[in-house]
């Protein structure tokens, strides 16, 4: 943490004239006879490119600065934020939040653990290469789409980056930092053939600089994949529809996890006794073999954090295991209010948003089948290979995702491609649904982002193949 923290030094204390002693006096009306607080300060650079039909469409630089102060009383969260760091900002936010505060008997928290160690490396992306050199990569990515197949007939690429420094400071004068850096590229063509046209997509991204995605064996093969994509659709028949058995692929599908399962597990739905969830610790709620992780430690991933955005070091928390429901993703706030352990999940999008609980990369863990053993198995059934949005409504667990890629099963075979096929059912449901679970445990290229409260957030997903037994399937055919 001390690169991080002589970072945070430079920016918050050094340009900005916050001197980190005045910062804890100053903040002390606001956090006196509270359960918990911590000032959050943020430096953000970030960057983006987007390219359509060979012109530059949209490119954007922004630069912001600011703080979050927060004090946490009971249920209550008591927040106020400033786009500026500076003393007299932080004096009437504290002012503010002391003028706010209701009088309740608070049970100050002991504060967050120090992080072993970075997950990433601070590297700042932006500074990397000219903005130009950017955009011209997506120019080199337009002609490359285009040569590579005469059916493409539009090109839309993106790349964007970001370098976020952190610091939180708490009342008792500890000071945690983070570096962290962001990047993504993406690759959409339109192809054409005999009058019909069809998209294809792909991206990736981490925490991490530039080059591994701009190196032209990454670019050119996410540009292949594009295509690829297009071609399957090219061929594809309408999805039938009905009840049927369901090959679910591995890495990208695990957002149907995410969406479906993920948010029922997260601190603050279950102790409002929201989550379809709510009231199962300790229960059966998965079919055997069925064991759910979130892990923000995974170095370089979209989702990892050294600390969240409390300051807490993130974990590799176990949320379900071989079936049974073992834990739940916490905040301080809500861990303690439910007497239970900070997982390290604690988020929020900027300075001008108060954290609450949030996955970082939630994945399901390998079993034994192979994907071939699934597939045999299957007598009539969909496998989706790839999704793209769905909904899902916390309370009750139901969801309703598209599937971006997916084909029919015919007497244990891959068969033909189809197209708008949405799969329907509820979370708690789906897991009890689970047969086999493949071996092939992975992780998505990394292009997740989160919504939840008005809030967004860099995520990631993974499972294996898994084989549910049987889902409401929707199509469009006949």
């Amino acid at each position: 943490m001390t690169e991080a923290l002589a970072k945070a030094a430079e920016l918050f204390h050094g340009e900005a004239g916050l001197d980190p002693v005045d910062a804890v006096k100053t903040m002390a009306p606001a956090l006196d006879g509270t359960d918990d607080g911590e000032l959050f300060l943020e430096y953000r650079e970030s960057e983006s490119i987007s390219l359509d039909d060979g012109r530059i469409r949209a490119a954007s630089f922004d630069t912001r600065r600011g703080f979050g102060l927060r004090a946490v009383l009971g249920e209550a969260a008591y927040f106020a934020h400033a786009g500026e760091i500076s003393a007299p900002a932080l004096a009437r936010a504290a002012e503010t939040i002391r003028a706010a505060k209701a009088l309740e008997i608070p049970l100050t928290a002991a504060g967050p653990a120090t992080a072993s160690a970075p997950l990433y490396e601070g590297v700042n992306p932006l500074a990397e290469a000219p903005f130009a050199t950017r955009a011209e990569l997506l120019k080199q990515i337009d002609d490359f789409a285009r040569a590579a197949d005469s059916r493409v007939v539009q090109v839309m690429a993106s790349i964007s980056g970001e370098w976020q420094v952190i610091e939180i400071i708490r009342a008792d004068s500890t000071r945690m930092a983070d570096i962290r850096p962001l990047v993504r590229l993406n690759v959409s063509v339109v192809m054409e053939e005999n009058g019909r046209r069809e998209s294809g997509s792909h991206g990736a991204g981490g925490r991490t600089g530039y080059g591994p995605y701009v190196d032209p064996n990454f670019w050119q093969s996410a540009v292949r994949e594009a295509i690829r994509q297009a071609e399957v659709n090219l061929r594809a028949v309408a999805a039938p529809a009905g009840e049927m058995e369901v090959v679910l692929g591995a890495g990208w599908p695990g957002i149907l996890l995410h969406e479906a399962i993920g948010h029922g597990l997260e601190g603050d739905f279950n102790r409002k006794q929201t989550s379809a969830f709510a009231g199962l610790m300790g229960s059966r709620i998965a079919s055997p073999g069925v064991t759910v992780i979130d892990d923000g430690t995974i170095p370089n991933r979209r989702g990892s954090l050294t600390i969240d955005d409390e300051g807490t070091p993130t974990s590799r928390t176990t949320l379900i295991e071989d079936g049974i429901l073992v834990g739940f993703l916490q905040d301080r706030q809500n861990a303690r209010l439910m007497n239970m352990r900070a997982t390290g999940n604690g988020r929020r999008q900027s300075y001008a948003h108060a954290p609450m609980p949030r996955m970082t990369n939630t994945i399901m863990l390998g079993g034994g089948a192979t994907p071939e053993d699934m597939i045999k198995s299957v007598k009539r059934g969909l496998y989706a290979v790839n999704f793209g949005g769905g909904q899902v409504d916390i309370t009750s667990g139901k969801f309703v995702f598209s599937a971006a890629e997916a084909y029919l099963i015919e007497d244990g075979k891959v068969t033909a491609p189809v197209k708008g096929a949405t799969l329907i059912g509820n979370g708690p449901d789906a897991l009890t649904k689970v047969e086999m679970i493949g071996n092939d445990m992975a992780l998505d290229p990394g292009i997740g982002t989160c919504g939840k409260n008005g809030q967004g957030v860099p995520v990631g997903v993974g499972q294996p193949t898994l084989k549910l037994s049987g889902l409401t399937v929707g199509g469009t055919a006949a």
